[in-house]
């Protein structure tokens, strides 16, 4: 990506950012040196993650979230993780379909990626968009995630504040305790709150906030919205204001940026050794099938003679 391109991005040209982040999704060469370019420019976003079993409302209260903070003056920048098409790759939602309101707005930008494929259900290029909308300047950056599991938990690698969007009959709230959502979440969000078992879902939660919230931490509050009336969205993006500060003031913010940035370099080192390794596994399972005395080892064995022959490789070429 030439400079011209890269100065227009951090000026928070909507093409240059756009751009950018197909650069990235793609792997492009040059994506390296455009994400060394930004990496000054990040940090300074509150980044927020929005995770619920499908049918929550999740995207039409996200819809809701951006109408009040375009009012208050801040720029948002969304990131709907969709299910990837095993025939294209591509997300099978549209950005468009899902926020049209704000089609038109150029405080508002917004982009559908695909898992391709990610075990965490976000895209492996997702943190790498995050940073590149930072960079562009948004003020508020959302990450919608495509459901709740054990798989949603990847959100904790890049979210500063993270909402669990619920809502009543959903049968759900099981699902996030066994999952460990109820451990993450630092919101609870009861959607479509007008509809009957509200109060039980409402006591359900509290009570299972009390079994896993850790002393002197923050107090993860439950709160009600009916999204298609737009109702109660001012309490949520308060908490979250509210939340975000708690971040900066106990210095927890810097303490997740940091977890964060570790768990990233552990991946990028991983990427690079398993680039490394897979030489190696092609030459061994080769060499197997054609010795019978070695065709019993299980794959433990096989991994320890691959790891011991590449330790040779590495300590002789040094």
């Amino acid at each position: 990506m030439d400079k011209n391109k890269i100065d227009a991005l951090l000026l928070g040209n909507q093409r240059a950012l756009a751009q950018a982040i197909s650069l990235v999704e793609d792997r492009k060469p040059e994506y390296r040196e455009l994400m060394r370019e930004i990496y000054p420019r990040t940090g300074n976003a509150h980044i927020i993650g929005v995770t619920g079993s499908p049918g929550a409302g999740k995207s039409t209260l996200v819809n809701g979230l951006v109408r009040e903070w375009r009012r208050a003056g801040d720029t948002v920048a969304i990131i709907a993780v969709d299910p990837t098409s095993p025939f294209s790759g591509g997300a099978l939602l549209g950005d468009r379909i899902r926020m049209k309101d704000h089609e038109e707005d150029l405080g508002v930008f917004i982009r559908s990626m695909g898992t391709r494929g990610s075990l965490g259900g976000l895209s492996e290029a997702c943190q790498d968009t995050v940073r590149l909308m930072e960079a562009a300047g948004f003020d508020r950056i959302v990450i919608e995630t495509v459901g709740v599991g054990q798989s949603e938990l990847d959100i904790m690698k890049t979210a500063d504040s993270i909402a669990l969007v619920l809502y009543p009959s959903g049968g759900d709230v099981i699902q996030a305790f066994k999952a460990g959502i109820m451990e993450i979440a630092d919101l609870f969000i009861i959607n479509k709150s007008d509809l009957p078992g509200v109060e039980q879902l409402k006591g359900e939660l509290e009570d299972l906030i009390h079994i896993t919230s850790k002393p002197n931490s923050w107090d993860s509050p439950v709160l009600m919205t009916v999204s298609t009336e737009k109702s109660g969205m001012v309490d949520v993006i308060q908490a979250m204001e509210n939340h975000h500060q708690h971040l900066v003031s106990t210095g927890e913010k810097r303490e997740r940026r940091r977890d964060q940035k570790a768990v990233e370099i552990e991946r990028r080192l991983a990427e690079r050794l398993k680039e490394q390794f897979i030489p190696y596994i092609e030459e061994t399972l080769n060499t197997l099938e054609n010795d019978k005395e070695t065709q019993s080892d299980d794959p433990y064995d096989i991994a320890e003679k691959i790891y011991k022959r590449w330790i040779k490789n590495v300590a002789r070429s040094e």
